[in-house]
């Protein structure tokens, strides 16, 4: 087989090489080509040196091209995959800063809550642009393979104004199924058998089976509290799960700030997470471990281009869904998976524009979902709260919008629970000002937004959160990982 792949956003190194080594486990896939395309020729020029030494050590065909011409890359491809982060650390530091002057404390701040809705208006106008791209020069009947977060809102962009076919991945599902298979003593995930329904990072395990056998509440409940690290780790998705009576496929951390309930108080804060690791709730955690994983890179780079030489092992293959995907469209080898599309009746008792992720399986006629699923009530009632917010996030990153924006911020759950109404106005017009560089569609707004923030008696406080800590330098990073190899 021959054909092309775009992947928008390459120089999120890691990611990317994983990506092109899962997609190269497919032995029908050597003779494609790979076009890679980004805002930095540094990072670029780094990937590229990286798949084209995993090419020549493994004596493949396969052509790798890079260019920061994003349509140079578009032309004539099949499927295109974005992993794009639009502003990158920078304006990610200030979806964490900002709302912390307000009392807002996340953890991730990337799919809703305050962080989440800004680092969607800064994507949408720019994932328009990929679609009116693809429209015009890539494969007339191209796929698009959204990994970028906000996962249901840049998803819902895509399919509703961008016109292209497209699919949001996320690997939350497997994840959670890993720790399920882990507490319930089963040898791998093989073992079970589960229906995970929702949006993506509010998806529930609403059927699952060990061995045929079903799996309550109680048992699993019971299951996780006798583990020596989940039951520290996971407190506040275990306390979900007795509450709602299913276990939610989203981190500790994550979970935390999609809900109105464990992140509203300094107090409440420090006692459902912990501190073990980034993703269990960490004030600005992902912001931390993504900007030492960057130092890191960058630091150690030639140690990643010498991994890179290495034959790829086809028994390593991870459980990302865009290579199966491929696969099962190019090959027709069925593939099931869990996959964001706007629901269409999959989900009865979600709203039909609604970007859901549901099971569903790919064959050559492509992704079909299995429909009719009905949530419980309760993850039905959680799920529709960040919908509405979705929905309006949309609809003010296309028009631009700033009392729309303003309305969606102040609908966050959580935001909605921690922050008055005044407060959520001038938050806003804090963060449309410091972004403005990244939002050309509220550019009309910024002056009278930089106005009112001259005149505003509203209070704010230098906080940096209940759990907050710093980032780390390389030296240390290597003592870490010194000291963890010694004790492994």
């Amino acid at each position: 087989m021959s054909f092309k792949i775009a992947i928008i956003g390459a120089g999120s190194v890691g990611f990317t090489k994983k990506l092109f080594t899962d997609i190269l486990c497919v032995p029908e896939f050597k003779d494609i080509e790979f076009a890679l395309t980004d805002v930095s020729e540094h990072n670029l020029q780094m990937i590229k040196a990286i798949l084209d030494r995993i090419v020549e050590a493994n004596r493949l065909p396969t052509r790798v091209t890079a260019t920061t011409d994003r349509r140079k890359a578009l032309e004539g491809a099949r499927y295109v995959i974005s992993c794009v982060r639009v502003g990158g650390l920078e304006a990610y530091a200030d979806d964490i800063r900002i709302p912390l002057k307000y009392g807002i404390d996340q953890c991730v701040g990337d799919t809703i809550c305050a962080g989440g809705i800004l680092y969607g208006q800064r994507n949408i106008p720019v994932i328009l642009d990929f679609c009116k791209d693809m429209r015009e020069v890539a494969e007339t009947n191209v796929k698009f393979l959204n990994y970028a977060n906000p996962m249901a809102m840049n998803t819902w962009a895509a399919i509703e104004y961008g016109k292209v076919d497209t699919v949001g991945l996320c690997h939350g599902v497997q994840h959670g199924a890993e720790q399920i298979a882990e507490v319930l003593g089963a040898k791998s995930t093989q073992e079970l058998d589960y229906v995970c329904s929702g949006i993506n990072h509010q998806t529930w395990f609403i059927d699952l089976r060990l061995n045929g056998r079903p799996i309550g509440k109680d048992e699993l409940v019971a299951a996780f509290e006798a583990h020596p690290v989940y039951s520290q780790q996971e407190k506040l998705r275990i306390d979900v799960l007795k509450r709602f009576g299913v276990y939610s496929t989203e981190s500790n951390g994550h979970l935390s700030e999609y809900l109105p309930w464990y992140r509203k108080r300094p107090d409440e804060i420090t006692r459902w997470i912990d501190m073990s690791d980034w993703i269990h709730g960490e004030t600005g955690g992902y912001l931390r471990y993504s900007t030492e994983t960057r130092n890191w890179f960058e630091t150690e780079y030639p140690q990643f281009l010498e991994a890179a030489s290495k034959p790829i092992d086809r028994a390593k293959r991870s459980n990302e869904h865009a290579s199966h995907i491929l696969e099962a469209l190019e090959t027709n080898r069925i593939y099931r998976g869990h996959f964001n599309v706007k629901n269409n009746g999959v989900i009865t008792n979600l709203p039909q524009d609604a970007i859901i992720e549901s099971p569903g399986f790919v064959d050559r006629f492509g992704i079909n979902m299995a429909a009719g699923i009905t949530l419980p009530e309760a993850c039905a009632a959680t799920c529709i709260a960040s919908i509405n917010v979705q929905r309006m996030s949309v609809h003010a990153a296309i028009s631009g919008d700033i009392d729309l924006l303003k309305l969606a911020v102040l609908h966050d759950p959580l935001v909605g629970a921690v922050s008055t109404p005044e407060e959520v106005w001038q938050m806003v017009d804090e963060m449309v000002v410091a972004q403005a560089a990244w939002l050309p569609q509220y550019a009309h707004a910024v002056p009278a937004a930089r106005e009112r923030l001259s005149t505003s008696q509203v209070k704010t406080r230098e906080w940096a959160g209940a759990a907050r800590r710093s980032v780390r330098s390389i030296e240390e990073l290597r003592a870490e990982k010194a000291a963890l190899k010694q004790a492994g």
